[in-house]
């Protein structure tokens, strides 16, 4: 990518709009509470917050889906929230986006995974959470699998944005990544530590470092233990492309009998690093879906998850935003 021309920069950018992608896994909330602290409460050695604002964000695998869609895509989330307020403020914020809910499903018996940040005088006091990390019951995979099954013609890809809580079980993943084979879907994973291993065959798979090191059992502190981890995945997972994110040392892409590669971090002022993974898959996906090959969907994602990490709180990426920041550095 650093080496293209604007006008082959600029025809990507075009096919980005419209692309119909699947995002399967586990929907949050984000509340925020935003105020100041004046006094100590009676009550116990505690501060008092007095809040000025509250406002209330898509986390998780639904932040994802709003990536999909601030870069020109249709997102179609599928996952589960619960019969409760946290859920119906996540479904009242879809429709206010035009994200459609036919994929969601509500369980009675299930809170919405939600976390509340409260912050005072500019610093994070606490957070609040409230979840269920128990895997879904049969009869929801079923259902989520049935309601895939009625849109995947339409679908171009398929993101598997697992967080752990529960809505990516190992029966559920290994029967999506048929149904994605079979129907010659490209397939991208952004895993957590439970059911690791359970993503083979997949076009890409793109742990972080510590995932890495807690899934293999080793550390990687040099060059050649991010080599060796590479290649040991590759092997693991039969996939068709590894990415590798080390933080600010960038990302290491592997394939199959092809040298290694690496996409640099460039240099920025860090405010926050929330929601940066959702950004790069996001990106990633839709890059690799609008006809980019692997390494320049790789450097797009990786430019990306830069540019969120400027901001304050969990925030999407803006296809306007991306594309212009990599043109003023070609230019």
């Amino acid at each position: 990518m650093i080496n293209t021309s604007l006008k082959k920069l600029n025809n990507l950018k075009k096919h980005f709009y419209g692309k119909r992608i699947a995002i399967i896994g586990d929907m949050m909330l984000d509340g925020y509470f935003w105020g100041a602290v004046k006094r100590i409460s009676p009550e116990a050695p505690v501060p008092i917050v007095e809040i000025d604002e509250e406002f209330f964000r898509f986390g998780g695998a639904m932040n994802v889906a709003h990536n999909i869609l601030t870069l020109g895509g249709i997102p179609f989330p599928f996952g589960v929230i619960g019969n409760d307020n946290d859920g119906r403020i996540l479904c009242k914020l879809m429709k206010e986006k035009g994200i459609t809910e036919k994929g969601i499903i509500t369980e009675k018996k299930r809170p919405t995974t939600a976390k509340t940040r409260v912050i005072a005088n500019n610093q994070h006091i606490v957070r609040i959470d409230k979840e269920n990390n128990n895997p879904i019951s049969a009869d929801t995979e079923k259902k989520i699998l049935e309601k895939l099954k009625k849109e995947l013609n339409k679908i171009d890809a398929i993101i598997l944005q697992d967080y752990n809580k529960g809505v990516l079980t190992e029966n559920l993943i290994k029967q999506i990544i048929e149904l994605a084979l079979k129907a010659k879907k490209n397939i991208t994973v952004d895993p957590k530590f439970n059911n690791f291993f359970s993503y083979q065959n997949v076009t890409v798979f793109k742990p972080n470092r510590k995932e890495t090191e807690d899934s293999l059992g080793i550390r990687i502190n040099c060059e050649e233990d991010i080599s060796k981890a590479g290649q040991k995945l590759l092997e693991r997972f039969n996939c068709k492309y590894i990415l590798l994110t080390l933080g600010e040392n960038g990302i290491a892409l592997f394939e199959k009998d092809k040298p290694e590669r690496r996409i640099p971090t460039k240099a920025r002022k860090v405010a926050d690093v929330s929601g940066a993974g959702d950004t790069v898959i996001s990106t990633l996906t839709m890059a690799l879906t609008a006809g980019a090959d692997i390494y320049d969907a790789a450097y797009l994602a990786n430019y990306a998850g830069g540019i969120v990490c400027q901001e304050v709180g969990i925030v999407p990426i803006e296809l306007d935003v991306l594309f212009n920041a990599v043109e003023k550095e070609l230019t």
